[in-house]
């Protein structure tokens, strides 16, 4: 089921190269427009410059991680999807108190990430 023309930019946050060529091929397949990031400091500064509408984002990460990351983001701006490997209900609730508006775990189905980023465009 094809989204296109829903508006905002997808921004996907991992250091893991391969995870993020998999989600942006996914969210592309499907007419979404990604940008990238590999680490804290560069997600910040591009969600600063590009306004994404969703940012797609990995916790465990070089220097700033992404829990720290979901807290400084402008939550009024941007809705944030955990994508993380660590199944843990602590650090569910952990990144729902920094912003986070919903929580999916690696190994992910694809159906279930355009799900959450569709739900959470705004209309």
């Amino acid at each position: 089921m094809s989204r296109a023309g829903k508006p905002g930019l997808v921004l996907v946050i991992d250091d893991d190269d391969m995870i993020r060529r998999l989600v942006r091929a996914v969210l592309e397949a499907d007419e979404f427009e990604v940008a990238e990031a590999r680490d804290g400091e560069m997600a910040l500064q591009l969600a600063s410059e590009t306004h994404p509408a969703i940012v797609v984002l990995d916790i465990m990460m070089p220097g700033l991680d992404g829990v720290e990351v979901c807290r400084r983001l402008d939550h009024e701006r941007v809705k944030v999807i955990v994508l993380t490997a660590r199944d843990d209900p602590n650090l569910e609730v952990e990144c729902r108190e920094a912003g986070a508006n919903a929580f999916l775990t690696k190994p992910f189905s694809s159906i279930a990430l355009l799900d959450l980023v569709a739900e959470l465009l705004p209309t």
